[in-house]
């Protein structure tokens, strides 16, 4: 183990100045230039006693004022705040505040929630250089920390697992990944505005947009509209009504979700026993996702085309990263004659492409335990769209990157739709066991890959430009002081 001394020495190299952090500091500046400056946001309430361990473990070992309790400070504030200080010192000639921006590195730690949350500030606030983003793996599922070879397990909090964490960091790749955007709208009560639907217990990382669209068919007479951002998954029917049986229970009984291998037998066992899913384990949903919506794609700019779901499916996934459901690749590695053959090119996490698979039930989901098991592929596109009209239910379940809610569906003529596109990216930090790969990644298959995969947000314009510019995670959305951190996954 190294010795105090030599850790102090090498924890300056992420070290950051009180005059940055902190308005109105005096000046002092260290006579060193830090190589891997980060600023870390610790969800305290997760894993348990975890987070506050390893919140206090941070401070200890790196200035106080760099590591934030994201239960008292939300994200958004502080990064505006330090980035404008960054501004205004570069414009005064400051070389640290210039070599600090240009460095920087964000740690958060907690769930895929929280995670999702940093995300989604960072594209929002527009910063001039966006830091990549580590992920200390404080949740359950844990998907964007072992897509990026962060592992699955709860870390060690005491101050040798934290700076072995960190050299991590300093030593970590930077890739980029895909922005998927989400849009969901439903119509508006008769007389009513555009606030958001009380009784609805949607994730926190889908936000209400208080404006009424007035384009298109759904604009003619208003509309709620919700709008957010995933980076992991979207995923509905089977498996995200577990997800919300768990999180329903989770919330009646905190104490009793103290411990990330509990709650995963917890999560497996009410897959199980509980009556929303008990009689399909080997039967197909006796609500399929064919009968409760419409589903169309966008594989070339502009032009949707309707893609055919089996009647036997009974859950569906669009995925970003190689993780799903604590480390399982739905899509799995299919042969290369099977790409060609199908025009699918490899799933990529920065090609413009959700890859979208199929289940059947329960047990069909268990062949992912299985060696080169996978779903039922569907297709790759830019962008996906789900229309409810009234039909075989009157519900379903829903979840983005681990946040789960029940969703309403129309019992008359109305409609409700959710549309999913490709917005932007985001830069990850990567350890050398990450799984997930990149197109100018010389290792990975790029032969395969289209090259005409564009973006679908290029040449849109007006008021759709203007509900997709962000995902809502900053300045137009704020966490109520209501709530509970420990929800977020």
């Amino acid at each position: 183990m190294l010795g105090d001394s030599k850790l102090d020495h090498i924890l300056c190299e992420y070290y950051i100045p009180n005059y940055i952090l902190v308005p109105g500091s005096e000046i002092k500046k260290p006579p060193w230039i830090p190589s891997c400056p980060v600023l870390v946001f610790i969800n305290s309430k997760s894993g348990g006693q975890l987070g506050g361990n390893l919140l206090s473990t941070y401070r200890s070992v790196l200035n106080t004022n760099q590591v934030f309790d994201l239960g008292e400070t939300k994200p958004d504030k502080v990064l505006h705040q330090i980035y404008a200080s960054l501004g205004s010192l570069k414009h005064r000639g400051d070389v640290l505040a210039s070599a600090i921006e240009n460095s920087l590195r964000i740690i958060v730690a907690g769930g895929d929630g929280t995670a999702g949350w940093l995300l989604g500030v960072i594209s929002d606030l527009k910063l001039p250089r966006p830091p990549p983003v580590a992920t200390v793996p404080l949740g359950t599922g844990n998907n964007l920390p072992f897509s990026f070879g962060w592992g699955k397990k709860n870390p060690g909090t005491n101050r040798q697992s934290v700076f072995s964490f960190l050299e991590q960091v300093r030593n970590a790749n930077e890739m980029k990944i895909d922005s998927w955007h989400i849009i969901m709208r439903m119509r508006a009560p008769k007389g009513g505005s555009c606030d958001p639907i009380g009784p609805l217990e949607l994730p926190h990382s889908l936000h209400a947009f208080h404006r009424i669209s007035q384009t298109g068919k759904l604009g003619t007479d208003g509309y709620h509209t919700f709008r957010g951002g995933f980076w992991n998954y979207f995923s509905m029917g089977l498996d995200a009504q577990i997800s919300y049986a768990f999180h329903s229970e989770r919330k009646l009984h905190p104490e009793k979700f103290r411990n990330q291998l509990i709650n995963q037998s917890t999560y497996v066992k009410l897959g199980c026993t509980r009556g929303c899913l008990f009689g399909s384990l080997f039967r197909p949903s006796p609500t399929n996702i064919a009968q409760l919506t419409k589903v169309k794609v966008m594989k070339k700019q502009g032009q949707w085309e309707d893609l055919r779901i089996p009647r036997s499916i009974g859950s569906i996934v669009c995925l970003n990263l190689p993780s799903f459901s604590g480390g399982f690749n739905p899509w799995g590695t299919p042969y290369r004659k099977k790409f060609l053959n199908r025009g699918l090119t490899p799933p990529f996490v920065d090609d413009g492409l959700i890859e979208i698979v199929g289940f059947r039930n329960v047990l069909h989901g268990l062949v992912l335990l299985a060696p080169n098991g996978h779903g039922h592929r569907l297709a790759q596109a830019n962008a996906v769209r789900f229309e409810f009209k009234k039909g075989a239910a009157n519900h379903t379940f829903m979840r983005i990157d681990g946040e789960p809610w029940k969703q309403p569906l129309p019992a008359d003529d109305d409609t409700v739709v959710v549309e999913i596109s490709h917005f932007g990216q985001v830069s990850m930090l990567a350890t050398p066991s990450c799984r997930s790969q990149s197109v100018s990644d010389p290792s990975s298959p790029t032969a395969c890959y289209d090259e005409d995969g564009n973006s679908t947000d290029e040449g849109e314009t007006g008021n759709d430009f203007e509900e997709k510019r962000k995902f809502g995670a900053a300045d137009s959305f704020k966490f109520p002081d209501e709530l509970d951190i420990a929800h977020l996954s």
